[in-house]
């Protein structure tokens, strides 16, 4: 068949401008690309392999005649205009959490279960960043030893907010140094020279937010585990890009550092970096800017019997959103 005309939604974002470069990078074939945004950005330009493209408004009726449709916008927009894309014959591959948790939306990242893309009937559903780069890693120890338990922290960096964050934090910083009052708009406590156990909004009901139950809600999903004991706390820190986390994982088996190393360092995607005599493990600014999952400080978690303890970091906006996405795409056949 012929190579897709492919529409990116939310494409002046922060995600949606990565999901561009990614299409490019990976050479992904495609007749048209079109890049839609809500009325305030519709008019603006975008440079594409060379070319300059004209942001069109994303309205109810602006997916005729597109074949795929990359979604980086809001949970509420993708409510709102993913069903109409799919009635004009559009396969639309979500980022948003707007369908994640539908029981007829495959929720999928390809290393992990490319299969489930099979049965969906118009929309695919990307999982949220700090679940992929977790579940990456969880799912060959899954495999190899069976897991039954999850205590994950995470660092997640300020864009995970959008660009709205970024640009805050790049004014409290200056207002820091300057010895001025930082402004808070964005985030919901100062992030310059802070750290904030508060991503996304509180449940009232239990207490965590939104983002810590996303990642439990979201790994049982994908791993088909829906009886898995896990609990997350997610915390914003003064970091431009790339998120974090500390997770333990209790095992069903006997379970040792170096049997992990190897079957993560065979995982596709995955790079291990352990040696701690040569203090090298990963960090954020290691995987800012690429598609490895990053894997380091291995080690038995000597409060629990076949307890591994580790560090995982990864690019939000590339394979914790962007990149993912296409990978999704080049698995569809047009």
């Amino acid at each position: 068949m012929a190579d897709p005309v492919v529409a990116v939604l939310g494409a002046t974002g922060a995600v949606g401008g990565v999901v561009l470069d990614v299409l490019a990078e990976r050479d992904f074939p495609l007749r048209e690309l079109i890049p839609l945004a809500s009325s305030r950005s519709a008019g603006k330009t975008i440079t594409f392999r060379g070319d300059e493209l004209t942001v069109r408004e994303a309205t109810l009726d602006a997916f005729e005649g597109i074949d795929l449709v990359l979604s980086a916008v809001g949970a509420t927009a993708s409510r709102e205009l993913a069903p109409h894309a799919v009635k004009a014959g559009a396969v639309v591959i979500d980022k948003t959490s707007a369908w994640r948790y539908d029981d007829d939306v495959p929720l999928v990242i390809p290393e992990v279960n490319p299969g489930d893309i099979d049965w969906h009937h118009g929309i695919i559903s990307c999982p949220n960043c700090s679940t992929i780069q977790m579940v990456m890693a969880l799912a060959p120890i899954e495999r190899a030893y069976g897991i039954q338990r999850v205590i994950a922290s995470t660092y997640q960096s300020v864009s995970g907010a959008g660009a709205a964050a970024m640009r805050e934090l790049t004014r409290q910083t200056a207002a820091v140094a300057a010895g001025e009052a930082p402004a808070v708009e964005v985030l919901p406590r100062q992030i310059a020279h802070n750290v904030v156990p508060e991503v996304e909004s509180f449940r009232p009901e239990d207490g965590y937010t939104s983002e810590e139950w996303k990642m439990a809600a979201e790994t049982r999903k994908i791993m088909r585990l829906p009886d898995l004991r896990i609990s997350a706390t997610c915390v914003r820190v003064p970091v431009y890009r790339a998120h974090s986390e500390a997770v333990t994982i209790e095992c069903t088996r006997p379970v040792d550092p170096d049997g992990v190393r190897k079957v993560l360092s065979e995982f596709p995607g995955v790079t291990v970096v352990d040696d701690i005599a040569a203090s090298s493990y990963p960090t954020a600014l290691d995987a800012g800017g690429n598609d490895e999952v990053w894997v380091g400080r291995i080690r038995r978690d000597t409060s629990a019997d076949n307890g591994i303890v580790m560090w995982i970091v990864s690019d939000n906006l590339r394979k914790g959103a962007a990149t993912n996405s296409v990978q999704i795409a080049e698995l569809l056949s047009f």
